[in-house]
């Protein structure tokens, strides 16, 4: 088992401090938080070992865990990585796409591996359908949050639309050639709303929409490729592939057949993927001690972060012109 400890015991810290504590790859050696009022009282609820500095923490473990603030990702991993140890870092990788290019260069140099929480990779609803989504051409993405004080301090971009960059990276074999967005402020001081769209070399184009004052949740993704519709809703945990395929000579009473302008006949046929419940969190941590028991490359690597951050930097540059 890989000794873990967590660096940041805030919402997430904490569960991240719980699934840890339940996993059978890792054993959990304790966390560090800088308020060490909420870290003593973490530690009196829950039994977890509070360290007194982050230097003694890292000391302790293999693995560090970093949950804090995206402003200190990069101060946090540049000493857990020049301590040898591996690193987990929660999305984005860093608050600047050069701090995230030097934590790739440091993971490099004292040759350690690192994962990103990009959380959505491992939506099992995603899961099921990635292996369908093959050569989409245009992808649509809406991410709606109800409002909640805590994410402010970041542009809704780097909040919740980069979610929706990296799996959209993930599938999406074309470089980035074009983008094109705009952003509202609406409550924060920066955009609440924003509205991206991203051109490819392959000509794949991909609309993103993201709101963090909507009056109800919804994070949905529709993949449209050649002869396919896939939706996929991360929310809800549920999946919807439309194929198209030649007619039949003779069609059945109940089949849905569509004809075009040419007289070209098509049956579409619904589906419903399987989707397996399961617990994204635990499983994107597990992937990670996975992938150091076994020396295999991460799921979400630190490069295929940096990658998501830069889109995301590109979007909200758009803002300003």
């Amino acid at each position: 088992m890989l000794k873990v400890g967590v660096l940041g015991a805030g919402h997430l810290g904490k569960i991240h401090l719980r699934l840890l504590q339940q996993s059978d790859q890792y054993e959990l050696v304790g966390f560090y938080d800088e308020n060490q009022e909420n870290a003593e009282r973490i530690s009196k609820e829950f039994g977890y070992k509070n360290f007194s500095t982050i230097a003694k923490l890292i000391h302790a473990v293999d693995v560090i865990d970093i949950v804090t603030p995206t402003l200190s990702h990069y101060k946090c991993a540049k000493v857990a990585i020049k301590s040898g140890k591996h690193i987990f870092i929660e999305k984005p990788i860093a608050n600047t796409v050069e701090e995230a290019e030097e934590i790739i260069a440091l993971a490099k140099e004292y040759n350690v591996k690192g994962q990103v929480g990009h959380v959505e990779r491992f939506n099992p609803a995603f899961i099921a359908t990635k292996n369908m989504i093959e050569n989409p051409m245009f992808i649509e993405t809406h991410r709606l949050a109800e409002f909640n004080p805590r994410g402010t301090d970041v542009p809704v971009v780097l909040d919740l639309m980069i979610h929706d960059i990296d799996a959209i990276l993930s599938v999406v074999n074309s470089k980035v050639k074009d983008i094109h967005a705009s952003g509202v402020s609406v409550i924060s001081d920066t955009p609440d709303i924003a509205n991206a769209r991203i051109e490819f070399e392959n000509g794949c184009v991909a609309n993103l929409t993201a709101s963090r004052i909507s009056l109800k949740n919804m994070r949905k993704s529709r993949f449209f490729q050649k002869d396919a519709y896939i939706s996929v809703d991360f929310l809800e945990k549920k999946c919807e592939v439309v194929r198209m395929k030649d007619a039949p000579e003779v069609p059945g009473d109940f089949d849905m057949i569509l004809q075009n302008a040419e007289g070209v006949k098509k049956q579409i046929y619904f589906t419903n993927p399987d989707v397996e419940q399961n617990n994204a969190i635990l499983d994107e941590l597990e992937s990670f001690a996975n992938a150091i028991n076994t020396d295999t490359t991460p799921v979400v690597t630190l490069e295929q972060a940096t990658d998501a951050l830069r889109v995301a930097y590109q979007i909200i540059d758009c803002f300003d012109k």
